[in-house]
């Protein structure tokens, strides 16, 4: 705790928006903690990026994970901006979906948030600042299709970080939900969706610029659900 920079948490942090972010916040001035269920993944994250930690955590383990964040306010100090962009999908029929995979689901999507919030957010409270950033995407708006152990994760996700924002943006903490309406440029969504021109994908880099934004945006302005997507994207 003896750098200047403020600090910053990034819940699921991957290969494609979760890095980004993290690298966002560095060059923004952070020193930032990474929390993901990977410790090798963490590891190579840590060796590549200035100004971080890692501080492996199941989110889907409730209680472990709350001592996790626990740890790391004790070993980093109180924290100024939560990214949450952890998320677990299943995707299959209504009457295929295993039961035990969609609980799962709601434990990293919706319980883990608010046990962040819990554990986070009534220091930002009595310090009278703070953000918590919430990725989400167009599951959390509309149902589909075998997106029945996704979306109402999701959509319940987005209805938790709403009542937080009305509770605590009183109290100077800014909560916020990003819909995320685009496949990301990453390895997954490419072998997913095959070749397809450059702007079909949104880049991590821009999204994290974005999340950045929202997090530091004046109080006279502060926004609660933004939607980010391509420019060619259908809507």
């Amino acid at each position: 705790m003896t750098e200047e920079r403020p600090h910053a948490l990034v819940i699921g942090v991957g290969v494609g928006t979760g890095a980004a972010c993290v690298r966002r916040f560095v060059d923004g001035g952070y020193r930032v903690s990474m929390v993901a269920r990977s410790p090798e993944r963490l590891a190579e994250f840590t060796a590549e990026i200035p100004h971080t930690t890692a501080f492996p955590a199941d989110i889907a383990d409730g209680e472990p994970f709350r001592a996790t964040l626990r740890e790391i306010v004790a070993a980093q100090g109180h924290v100024d901006v939560v990214i949450y962009n952890a998320a677990q999908a299943t995707f299959a029929p209504y009457h295929e979906l295993d039961v035990g995979k969609f609980e799962r689901n709601f434990r990293v999507n919706t319980s883990g948030l608010l046990i962040a919030a819990q554990a986070l957010a009534p220091a930002m409270a009595e310090r009278g600042r703070g953000a918590i950033v919430v990725t989400g995407n167009t599951a959390a708006l509309r149902g589909k299709p075998a997106f029945v152990g996704f979306a109402p994760t999701k959509a319940a996700q987005r209805i938790l970080s709403e009542s937080l924002a009305r509770e605590l943006g009183p109290q100077g903490v800014h909560v916020a939900y990003v819909v995320i309406d685009a496949a990301i440029d990453m390895p997954f969504a490419k072998r997913r969706f095959g070749e397809r021109e450059p702007d079909f994908f949104a880049q991590p880099a821009d999204l994290a610029g974005e999340i950045f934004h929202v997090a530091h945006q004046p109080r006279s302005t502060w926004s609660f659900l933004v939607e980010l997507r391509p420019f060619g994207e259908v809507w």
